[in-house]
């Protein structure tokens, strides 16, 4: 039975963005030990808002929810709830997007922040079987003055920080305004990885590999239209980082059946499949691999590839890689 075989490959989450990882019933449990008033009378009233028309109108609900998150215990508590349900689907690594200036601009310090998400990082093999790592992203309709801010406060942290991302509104906001943070970034020793080519055009993505010298993609579904930039991807192994239920949610592609990620594979892309914002978007990794193989009549080789895809696109050390590719030997 195929449900059997995608739970049982092994996988590697490379586009999860810990605060979109927020359930409802998790939301309120916070709210009510913060003393936190949400706009909303119970979980399923909460649950009827995940109706969205685009990005931005995720975003604005999206940003409301993180309010009840307060202390290093919350961000723990949050992060130890998506390693649980990812190693009931066979996530093997998981890297991880945080948003800290979304936390900091609301009062909560970036130390509170990084020590409660480390806490729980820090343990996912021991706890979970889940290796994992940190991602920091900046919001892009923010400030670049914002995002350098964000980042030297950063820097003491290095070795909880794999790498850098660039997330959020990405209309009118491209990779190039953020140049001369990723630069320093960059120069810190960690790993680039960047939003672009999901609502944003294929410049974006040209503007993120040639300007923020990133090591991957995350979304990218817009490339395909333009042959050079595949090209260009193709032969640089440059993997994007997809996530089809969450196009499909923000109206990227109208159905699943839509969804170009067999033309991404069948165009020699190093296409990985991820969740994204999970408790938003109607599922979490096996749910996505599911609804790509049902719609788009993906093969067992495809579900290989993707799987396998993921595990190389990681930041792992190449040690790392090969012990975990060992999985898919038969």
């Amino acid at each position: 039975m195929i449900e059997n075989y995608i739970a049982s490959l092994p996988k590697a989450e490379l586009h999860l963005h810990i605060e979109g990882t927020f359930e409802p019933e998790l939301i309120f449990k916070l709210a009510d030990r913060n003393k936190v008033k949400l706009p909303y009378a119970s979980v399923e009233a909460l649950r009827k808002a995940y109706e969205f028309t685009d990005l931005q109108s995720f975003l604005d609900l999206y940003y409301a929810c993180m309010n009840v998150l307060r202390t290093e215990e919350d961000f723990a508590e949050l992060a130890n709830a998506y390693f649980e349900k990812a190693s009931k689907q066979n996530v093997v690594h998981a890297e991880i997007f945080f948003d800290p200036q979304a936390h900091t601009q609301r009062g909560i310090s970036f130390d509170t922040v990084i020590d409660g998400l480390w806490s729980a990082v820090k343990n996912s093999k021991k706890n979970f079987g889940i290796t994992s790592k940190l991602i920091m992203c900046f919001l892009r309709d923010q400030s670049a003055e914002s995002a350098m801010e964000t980042l030297n406060q950063a820097i003491p942290y290095g070795e909880r920080i794999v790498a850098v991302g660039l997330d959020s509104a990405e209309r009118g906001n491209p990779p190039s305004k953020f140049a001369e943070v990723f630069a320093k970034a960059r120069a810190c020793g960690f790993h680039a990885t960047a939003h672009a080519g999901e609502e944003g055009p294929t410049e974006y993505v040209w503007e993120a590999i040639n300007i923020l010298k990133v090591k991957r993609i995350d979304h990218g579904v817009r490339s395909l239209e333009d042959p050079k930039l595949v090209q260009h991807l193709v032969e640089s192994a440059i993997p994007l980082t997809v996530c089809p239920l969450s196009n499909v949610k923000l109206r990227v592609f109208d159905k699943m059946t839509d969804h170009n990620i067999k033309d991404m594979l069948d165009a020699g892309l190093h296409a990985t499949i991820n969740s994204d914002d999970p408790a938003y978007f109607g599922g979490y990794i096996g749910e996505n691999y599911r609804s790509v193989h049902e719609a788009l009549d993906l093969q067992q080789a495809d579900l290989i590839k993707l799987a396998v895809n993921s595990i190389n696109a990681s930041f792992l050390t190449h040690t790392e890689r090969q012990e975990y590719l060992t999985l898919f030997e038969d």
